[in-house]
């Protein structure tokens, strides 16, 4: 059954080498509080004001093996995992995770795009409300950093019905593509400069009220600035992260009221 959360992300994983160190760190730079999920099993989730919002686990084995690192990975909520991960070869894109249920929790399946970067998409056995975005702690943005933005843009609508609702001259670094579903906007896409070290990736911001704050706790544990802090259109201001696990992962503070 639809629940209407269809193409939205509603659910964010950390894959990590140290589970502890990755939770003191978030726990500390966020404000997130933990969960465990079920009787004492491996995984943890993230709990924000609002709920559960996402959690960590570690990397799996044949996913280390195949050269993965530490990193976030966003789940988004679809009608059919298998119909959406037989549409998704068909579009260009790959499967990295065969469509898997999770017992009690959902079916889920770990796809690439024509260009590289991997999402989850998920169907879960029971509602998941929406939260706010625009509150303290919660993922607020998500931005895919690809090869080539035009034709992700066009996997996404495909796959997703994702639409672009503006885009954005950035001079030099291109066109920034605003996209969304309805007039609800989710994050944007935009293409790397071709001598970019990083390949094809979602990038997921978390908001917060204090920018300087954040990123002054952040480095204190180890974390490395890759961009910013900077001003952005609309007033907020942002900046992008390395935590000291490896994984990429980013800050937006909200414009001033």
């Amino acid at each position: 059954m639809a629940t209407g959360n269809e193409g939205l992300f509603v659910w964010y994983e950390h894959l990590t080498r140290d589970a502890q160190a990755t939770i003191a760190f978030y726990s500390d730079v966020v404000g997130w509080k933990t969960q465990p999920f079920g009787d004492g099993g491996d995984y943890v989730m993230w709990v924000g004001s609002q709920g559960p919002l996402g959690g960590v686990m570690r990397l799996p084995d044949e996913a280390a093996g195949a050269g993965a690192r530490p990193h976030w990975m966003a789940h988004v909520q679809v009608e059919d995992v298998d119909a959406t991960a037989a549409l998704t070869r068909k579009l260009g894109g790959q499967i990295h995770k065969e469509p898997t249920d999770i017992p009690t929790v959902g079916r889920f399946a770990v796809i690439a795009d024509p260009q590289g970067a991997s999402l989850s998409v998920f169907r879960p056995n029971g509602s998941m409300p929406p939260h706010d975005p625009s509150k303290d702690g919660e993922f607020c943005w998500n931005e895919l950093l690809t090869s080539d933005s035009a034709a992700a843009s066009r996997f996404y609508s495909g796959l997703f019905a994702w639409k672009i609702l503006e885009e954005m001259d950035m001079g030099p670094m291109g066109t920034y593509r605003v996209f969304g579903l309805g007039e609800r906007r989710l994050g944007g896409m935009m293409t790397t400069p071709r001598e970019a070290p990083m390949p094809p990736t979602w990038l997921f911001y978390v908001g917060t009220s204090d920018l300087d704050a954040a990123i002054g706790r952040a480095t204190s544990k180890g974390a490395k600035i890759m961009n910013g802090p900077m001003d952005v259109p609309g007033g907020g201001r942002i900046a992008q992260l390395m935590d000291p696990q490896g994984a990429a992962f980013a800050l937006h503070q909200a414009p001033r009221k």
